[in-house]
């Protein structure tokens, strides 16, 4: 995955600056990592559609 991603950090993570969830998009996929491991550390990526799928379950 490149690193051209832009990452944020997710909202519900912690505000003190510790390890937190960093999600980034491209057009078609959503990117996940865990801050704590760094730029090289495991990701995943989802389709959006999916990732639209998994929140609505989630909400519930």
């Amino acid at each position: 995955m490149s690193d051209e991603l832009s990452w944020f950090k997710s909202s519900y993570s912690d505000s003190s600056g510790g390890a937190c969830v960093e999600v980034a998009t491209s057009p078609h996929t959503i990117h996940v990592r865990d801050s704590k491991f760094g730029v090289e550390g495991p990701r995943f990526a989802v389709d959006v559609d999916a990732w639209s799928d998994f929140l609505a379950y989630a909400a519930r």
